[in-house]
């Protein structure tokens, strides 16, 4: 019988199918690379997703975010990746966390429910966080490293996290990780040189335009707001989307 899964069976088969319909993946972080990671997910089959995010949409996330339109400036990331995803398939069990993930705010999940983690955030303190509850749980995690500043995308790669070189995020996340004792973390990165975004101040003075939480948060951590394009935080999303899709397939 047709369905709208029907294309996906083909290659994966009836088997590969039931496991996807069968799972719930965590995508924390909906934004340039999670949400492009969600919807692919819910396109290729999943039965079951947990969205967290507590960031709302803002005008300059247009350039880079699926979820993110000029209909959807204002409202939690959460509220709009639901709506459509849903719209997308109906049948699929979501649950959204309106949420910034941290370690302080990191008990509030039950890690061991999910067979699949995706880290899609962009503090260090949260992503070390998400490796450690997977660790504890055994629970299958693929982390993002940095998207922002380049502009190839073809030059991502899915490795672990010890063997990264150039991202200067993977340089952080091999030292902390290494000083926790977690010995493996599958990964997507670049080794693109990140380029240093122009200093124009027509643009990063406009906070009216950076007034996502996301933002300000990067601010106060970086000198300048980073750079992006439409085409690669959304490659990287898709390539974790394959990973998590891959591996569940894959499992016994």
């Amino acid at each position: 019988m047709i369905n709208q899964f029907s294309r996906t069976q083909l290659l994966l088969g009836k088997e590969g199918m039931d496991k996807l319909k069968n799972a719930r993946v965590a995508v924390f972080g909906i934004g340039g690379v999670g949400g492009f990671t969600a919807e692919a997910l819910v396109r290729s089959g999943i039965g079951a997703i947990d969205i967290i995010d507590d960031d709302k949409v803002c005008l300059s996330n247009i350039n880079r975010q699926i979820f993110a339109t000029h209909k959807t400036i204002g409202k939690f990331k959460v509220d709009v990746a639901m709506e459509r995803l849903l719209d997308i398939n109906p049948e699929v069990k979501i649950k959204k966390h309106q949420i910034f993930y941290t370690p302080e705010t990191s008990p509030q999940f039950d890690f061991s429910q999910y067979d699949y983690i995706v880290d899609a955030i962009d503090t260090v303190s949260g992503k070390i966080e998400l490796a450690l509850n997977a660790q504890k749980t055994n629970t299958p995690i693929i982390s993002s490293m940095g998207a922002g500043n380049k502009l190839d995308p073809t030059a991502f790669e899915v490795t672990d996290i010890y063997k990264t070189s150039v991202c200067p995020l993977a340089r952080v996340m091999r030292s902390e990780l290494r000083k926790r004792n977690i010995k493996s973390l599958k990964v997507v990165y670049s080794k693109e040189k990140p380029i240093t975004p122009l200093e124009d101040t027509e643009i990063i003075g406009n906070d009216s335009d950076f007034s996502d939480k996301n933002s300000e948060r990067e601010r106060k951590i970086r000198r300048q707001v980073p750079g992006s394009t439409a085409f690669v935080p959304s490659v990287a999303g898709l390539i974790i989307a394959g990973e998590v899709v891959k591996d569940l397939i894959n499992s016994k």
